[in-house]
């Protein structure tokens, strides 16, 4: 072949799959990366293709995890039993793994520690979000939680409270989720076992997540309840655009003592548009303005509807709030 009838050398890249690296996520474990080059040139009149041999790369799987802290701060009294926290496991690898769970109580920064109870890890089984009958236990190396990628499972810490604590004192319980394959440094390698025998390699959480919540002694329980009823412009209960929601929010003091300048607030859903002076309380009106009354449409920020209950105790009972909104 001479440089005559040699009139052009070009090289390309042929991809049969998008070049992915092996790490990115969210790429599943064992996809597979081929990649072929080819060289294409003229030869007098003709056009010569000529292909490489094919790469291939498979994709290992990555050991990552991420725990969520889901409940608020849990109001407490002394000696309460099986008062439960709220999380949710989810598992950010690229493949299945089976998780560990553990619950550590010796937490530094609070002022005392929640007495574990036995079992004490359960799975939220009823999606309650609280420790409830049907909620079934966890042990250890029994029923460990196995997550498909970008998984969830919402657990329950069920504690108790000891009885030598006092108004005000904090108490904080902690779950880790550790992988069963395997925890270490980002990048560290388990050999084959991964899905489908492929390596596993740690992510950059170190293949463990944890969070804790925290209690809270108070002398006075708080019942919030939350309501909404449709209705829609062409007589019926079903949320179009254009129909109404009204909220009903009851609230009451469920303990002795004394909840002092209790406040309401609940933020305007997205995608609606507040009703104007819509608010009320235990049936009466209040206007939208600021100070004149107990509530208010809080526009500083995001709108909110707030409601200055002030001090409540037992003997108050239930208070009941109500606004409107339409769906945009």
């Amino acid at each position: 072949m001479t440089g005559t009838n040699i009139r052009r050398l070009s090289l390309s890249l042929l991809l049969a799959l998008c070049s992915t690296p092996a790490w990115s996520e969210g790429t599943p474990v064992g996809t597979v990366v081929d990649n072929i080059a080819s060289v294409s040139f003229d030869i007098g009149v003709n056009n010569v293709t000529q292909l490489s041999n094919t790469t291939t790369v498979t994709v290992v799987e990555r050991i990552d995890v991420v725990v969520t802290l889901q409940s608020g701060q849990v109001p407490v009294t002394t000696s309460d039993t099986n008062r439960s926290l709220l999380f949710t496991i989810t598992n950010t690898g690229n493949g299945s793994e089976a998780f560990q769970l553990t619950i550590d109580n010796a937490l530094a920064g609070d002022d005392f520690d929640p007495l574990a109870a036995v079992p004490a890890i359960y799975f939220d089984t009823d999606a309650s979000g609280d420790f409830t009958i049907g909620d079934a236990a966890y042990t250890l190396g029994v029923n460990d939680p196995v997550l498909a990628a970008d998984a969830t499972v919402d657990m329950l810490l069920v504690n108790d409270i000891p009885a030598a604590v006092v108004n005000g004192n904090l108490g904080r319980s902690e779950l880790t989720a550790t992988s069963a394959t395997g925890t270490g440094a980002p990048g560290d390698t388990f050999a084959g076992l991964g899905d489908g025998n492929v390596d596993a390699v740690i992510g950059t959480t170190g293949g463990e997540g944890a969070a804790f919540g925290e209690y809270l002694v108070a002398d006075v329980q708080f019942d919030i309840v939350k309501s909404v009823v449709v209705s829609d412009p062409f007589g019926g209960t079903q949320p179009t655009p254009g129909a109404t929601l009204t909220y009903t929010i009851t609230a009451e003091v469920t303990s002795p003592g004394t909840a002092t300048a209790t406040v309401l607030t609940d933020p305007i859903p997205a995608f609606t548009t507040y009703v104007t002076d819509s608010i009320l309380l235990n049936g009466g009106n209040l206007t939208d303005a600021l100070a004149d009354d107990a509530g208010e449409l809080d526009t500083s920020g995001a709108p909110a509807v707030v409601v200055r209950l002030g001090d409540l105790t037992l003997a108050d009972g239930i208070q009941t709030v109500e606004f409107q909104v339409t769906i945009d």
